[in-house]
């Protein structure tokens, strides 16, 4: 019955997706704008520390299509909740990671903020890394970045539930509407904000 229940409510959330949806698709032009405004802004930053923290053969335009998505890649930006910096961290979350690694200056200096923001993608990566497919894992890690590994994986028992797999991204999509407790609109839209940042990015390149 439960499961009836959650898959009606997909289904007729799945409307009330079109209208966020359409609104990021008009936003693209700008979104291409701003990357072009950045195109080479950061790169040897970002290049450094995906290599130090992923490896040679990781694709570091990941991370700045993320920079890009948080923050427009401005190293003053903080948000209504307190996070700073290109990568946007919460400052407890930055105070965790220099526990460990004291090497690391100030948060609102875009070298240490983008390390640490690549860092805690490191730790993301290797959780989702038991369970999630690498050609899925960005979205995971990804989403998991913005909303908490917790959400996601709410999300997923969900999906086992209604779709009868998690280990797509597109199964989250599917059901998160109907996952409490979680502003999914602006976790998807990030997730695809990422991906288009990323495609401009690889052509230019």
């Amino acid at each position: 019955m439960r499961r009836l229940l959650i898959a009606i409510t997909v289904l007729l959330s799945a409307g009330a997706l079109a209208p966020s949806l359409s609104a990021q698709d008009a936003a693209r032009p700008a979104d291409r704008r701003l990357a072009e405004r950045n195109a080479s802004r950061y790169d040897d930053t970002f290049r450094r520390y995906s290599k130090r923290f992923f490896g040679v053969g990781f694709d570091w335009r990941y991370f700045k299509a993320q920079g890009m998505a948080e923050s427009g890649l401005d190293p003053t930006a903080t948000s209504y909740v307190g996070a700073r910096g290109v990568m946007q961290l919460m400052p407890s979350t930055y105070r965790d990671i220099t526990s460990r690694r004291p090497d690391f200056g100030a948060i609102d200096d875009p070298e240490w903020n983008i390390a640490a923001g690549i860092m805690h993608d490191r730790y993301l990566w290797k959780l989702w890394a038991k369970s999630i497919a690498e050609p899925e894992r960005p979205a995971f890690m990804f989403g998991s970045y913005n909303a908490g590994e917790g959400t996601i994986m709410r999300a997923q028992n969900t999906a086992r539930d209604v779709v009868g797999s998690a280990e797509a991204w597109s199964h989250i999509e599917q059901v998160a509407p109907t996952v409490p407790r979680w502003r999914y609109r602006e976790t998807l839209g990030y997730v695809r904000k990422i991906d288009r940042y990323y495609a401009d990015f690889r052509v230019r390149r």
